[in-house]
């Protein structure tokens, strides 16, 4: 297929827009310590440049979940390919995601960590937002930008794992 990339959102806006994000969450915690678990593989770049603009105590983990083949739509179908490494119980937990699109997978997770992990507390954040593609009411605490229904990519997010390096959010066109 051939395709183009348009230019959405710039490195700076991103920029801008993560240092507020911090500044949110600095304010809900309060010193609190928390624990930052990025889904895996395309909140990276996201979570690492949110935690170092948080003046507070992070410790980072991990969880890879999947609802994504190489394809551009969800499969509504949720996996568990990673889970965290760290005991949660009793920690203040915030996922940390790069896109919410249809929602079915914050919903596994948020169900999972509530059910599974005994924390304290928990709350989401992601880059994007799609609420047009919503398919389940979930909660999303923290929001960077809201996109349109568009294939986007940069900044973590992939094209058939391609582009997660742009420091900034682009579409993918098909031409």
């Amino acid at each position: 297929m051939k395709y183009k990339i348009e230019n959405l959102i710039d490195k700076e806006l991103v920029e801008k827009r993560i240092k507020e994000l911090a500044r949110e969450i600095e304010k809900d915690y309060a010193g609190e310590e928390i624990y930052c678990v990025g889904l895996l593989k395309g909140s990276v770049i996201f979570l690492s440049d949110l935690v170092k603009e948080l003046n507070m105590p992070v410790i980072i983990d991990f969880m890879s979940v999947s609802s994504y083949g190489s394809e551009t739509v969800s499969s509504g179908d949720v996996k568990i390919l990673k889970d965290t490494d760290l005991d949660l119980r009793g920690k203040h937990v915030l996922i940390v995601e790069d896109i919410i699109d249809t929602g079915l997978t914050l919903e596994y997770v948020i169900k999972y960590f509530k059910e599974g992990k005994g924390v304290k507390s928990l709350k989401t954040c992601t880059l994007l937002n799609k609420p047009e593609r919503r398919k389940v009411d979930v909660k999303v605490d923290y929001i960077g930008f809201d996109v349109p229904d568009k294939f986007v990519i940069g900044y973590g997010l992939d094209y058939d794992q391609r582009y997660r390096n742009l420091p900034y959010i682009a579409v993918v066109i098909p031409e």
